[in-house]
């Protein structure tokens, strides 16, 4: 998995009835966009992440001013 600064993450529910959890990468801590990442949950805490495979990237395109300060 690729992501970038902005991103959402969106974890699957394990379970019939789960919610999804969402969350926005604040930080990249791998090299060319792979994890860890640092995540802001939904619900206000922040953690440190390793996506699996319930796990899906929604690319959130930066405006084009604020690409290069992302990087």
């Amino acid at each position: 998995m690729k992501a970038q600064v902005g991103d959402e993450l969106i974890v699957k529910g394990h379970h019939v009835g789960d919610a999804d959890r969402r969350g926005v990468i604040t930080e990249v801590h791998g090299e060319d966009g792979t994890p860890p990442y640092l995540v802001r949950w939904t619900d206000g805490h922040e953690s440190s992440f390793f996506p699996s495979s319930d796990t899906m990237v929604e690319h959130i395109p930066l405006p084009a001013g604020r690409r290069a300060a992302a990087t």
